[in-house]
């Protein structure tokens, strides 16, 4: 009997061991799975593209066939001109004032060497230089005369002073300038030029400007002058009925309640591809609480374009939130690049991927088209490929923990958002607009690190909004800026409207040209 039972015992411990050991197994390959996805990460293309020998799940009949039978060869040989001199002038040379310096021969060596006759100018030989002249700091002083009449003086028991008018400055009691506090902002959160590094270059140009100084004048034109065109874009953009949002950390050192290594986080709204009036708006909170998007969009009607986070879908019902299919198709791509390359499961997430690749293939077939033809074409070409997509995941069976498990969990876990972007034509498959605008605030992260108090960080998401705005807008970061802070301090607060990136009242000097401002923007 005592046998039987050390039988039975035994048999138990063996099954669970046998348990254990696949559960290690499975563990151990994630981890390979996860070394091998950091490996490309640190030393591999970033890029999601497929490569060329990569077989696409759509043309795999028409590749196979082309195997099959073997085509005459056509040699075709092309050529390409060189541009001219001129025209690469151009192009790389900007509508610039130009300095003309011309040079010629004394009058007593123009003289014909051949018959000594007097030469005469021909022609010209031209040579077309970009010529750099550093940052200027000058001082400028503002000096108003004060009146008063001789003859009150000499009768009158009072007497009138008569002041002539100067413009207000933009920080009182300051040395700050409009061109001075632009110049600050624009290599900040333009450049990414920390602080420190500024007052550095001040200081070997003999100016001693320290960085709690222009940290200070930050503050104050942003709570003074920006805050209020911040709060109007706020409105302008709730109005609209397609956005898109994202959020990324920041560390805030002297953040109440909280210690200096915690994680704060800067959110994004921005409007869609659709919008007349490209808005983009950052707005700094110490959580990722979803009751931040509720409050901000609290106003808001519409559809909604997100990442997975599950913070957005406590949104109310009148927010519509539209998954992104772009999130979807880097899982899988993740799953390809963390699984050996004989591995079944790296076969499985290609098929995943190329479904992903086929809708983003369509999509560039839709970009010029108007909403309604777009939401025609998807409906016609693109949810076929989605409802496809959805059954295969469906049948697929994978370790849940596995990189592959995790890409076609997300696939199922958002299905109900992905499928959104097929109920409007204005609606967009990802939401790498929201990505792109978020982008230059990641940036300047990494150069500047932190935000030393909450104050700073709320100045820095009212700055950020400002000159990203004003950049999707076509405009002159520094000359905006500066153009703002002449204007604001003697402005009447109703007529703000007029100082809105893409209000028409703006001067020349604001805007960019269009060429070189699509440019800046290429994603």
């Amino acid at each position: 009997m005592n046998n039987v039972l050390e039988v039975e015992h035994f048999k138990e411990r063996l099954k669970i061991q046998e348990k254990r050991i696949v559960e290690l197994e499975a563990l151990v390959k994630y981890y390979e799975e996860l070394y091998r996805l950091h490996q490309h990460r640190k030393f591999g293309s970033s890029s999601e593209k497929t490569h060329p020998e990569q077989l696409s799940l759509f043309d795999e009949a028409e590749n196979e066939a082309g195997k099959q039978r073997t085509e005459p060869s056509v040699e075709q040989i092309t050529y390409t001109r060189r541009r001219g001199r001129e025209k690469q002038e151009e192009e790389i040379l900007p509508d610039l004032p130009v300095e003309t310096v011309e040079h010629a021969l004394p009058e007593v060596e123009r003289i014909c060497p051949e018959c000594s006759s007097e030469l005469h100018v021909m022609g010209h030989d031209t040579r077309r230089e970009l010529k750099i002249i550093p940052a200027q700091v000058t001082i400028v002083e503002h000096v108003r005369e004060v009146y008063a009449c001789r003859n009150c003086e000499r009768a009158a028991t009072s007497v009138p002073i008569i002041k002539a008018p100067m413009p207000e400055s933009v920080i009182k009691g300051s040395a700050a300038s409009p061109s001075s506090v632009a110049h600050i902002i624009t290599q900040k959160y333009v450049n990414a030029v920390p602080l420190y590094r500024q007052e550095q270059e001040f200081l070997m140009n003999g100016i001693l400007l320290s960085r709690q100084t222009m940290a200070n004048w930050l503050i104050r034109s942003s709570e003074d002058w920006l805050w209020p065109l911040y709060e109007q874009m706020r409105l302008e953009l709730l109005r609209e009925e397609v956005l898109h949002a994202d959020e990324t950390t920041l560390q805030v050192l002297k953040e109440p309640g909280k210690s200096s290594r915690s994680v704060s986080y800067m959110w994004l709204y921005r409007t869609s591809g659709c919008a007349s009036r490209p808005i983009v708006l950052y707005e700094y909170q110490p959580t990722r609480s979803s009751v931040h998007p509720k409050v901000f969009l609290k106003e808001f009607q519409g559809y909604l374009h997100t990442d997975g986070y599950s913070g957005y879908h406590a949104l109310p019902s009148e927010v519509k939130i539209v998954g992104c299919w772009a999130h979807a198709r880097r899982k899988f791509d993740e799953a390809i690049k963390g699984a050996p390359p004989e591995s079944r499961a790296s076969l499985v997430a290609k098929k995943g991927f190329e479904f992903c690749n086929e809708l983003f293939r369509l999509e560039r077939e839709y970009e010029k088209l108007r909403p309604d033809e777009r939401y025609e074409g998807r409906l016609k070409h693109s949810k076929p490929i989605s409802d496809a997509i959805f059954e295969w995941a469906d049948t697929v069976g994978v370790l849940p923990k596995s990189l592959l498990g995790k890409a076609v969990h997300y696939l199922l876990s958002q299905k109900v958002y992905l499928e959104k972007v097929f109920k409007d034509g204005r609606l967009e498959l990802s939401n790498n607009r929201a990505e792109r605008s978020i982008k230059p605030f990641v940036i300047g992260r990494k150069n500047w690190l932190f935000s030393a108090t909450p104050k700073g960080a709320e100045a820095s998401s009212v700055i950020y909004s400002i000159i990203e705005t004003a950049k999707e807008n076509g405009l002159k970061p520094f000359k905006y800026l500066e153009y703002l802070f002449e204007t604001m301090p003697n402005l009447l607060a109703e007529k703000i409207e007029l100082l809105l990136p893409w209000s028409e009242t703006l001067p020349a000097r604001c805007r960019a040209k269009p060429n070189l401002n699509e440019k800046i923007h290429q994603p």
